[in-house]
């Protein structure tokens, strides 16, 4: 069984949670609080669904929790894309984050072709 604590995709994904929790802290409470807490419920669904894959018994159910990973980085780039909209995200933390969900995209999409060798 692999550590998944050892695995690059991972170890970015929950550095792109913890990134999310950080600037979603400055995010003005009484204008977007379910927003907020939408985006970190996706942030974290990201790191934890590769977890849960990796403590799976074939590739097969593994791929399948990465594919969950993938669909919550979706649903994340589109809350952030939102929050920018709204003006609750500046464009230097914009292209930060976005850096980082591309990274994570590749890594998850390289994972799961490993897996579905």
């Amino acid at each position: 069984m692999v550590d998944y604590k050892e695995l690059d995709v991972w170890k970015e994904a929950k550095q792109l949670a913890i990134a999310t929790y950080r600037f979603s802290e400055t995010f003005p409470k009484h204008k977007v609080f379910g927003l907020s807490s939408q985006l970190r419920r996706a942030a974290v669904s990201i790191p934890s669904n590769i977890a849960e894959g990796c403590g799976r018994r074939t590739n097969k159910d593994k791929a399948q929790f990465m594919y969950t990973a993938r669909g919550s980085l979706f649903e994340l780039e589109t809350q952030i894309l939102i929050a920018h909209e709204l003006n609750c995200i500046a464009e230097p933390t914009l292209s930060a984050i976005l850096s980082k969900i591309i990274k994570c995209r590749q890594l998850i999409n390289g994972y799961i072709n490993y897996l579905e060798k």
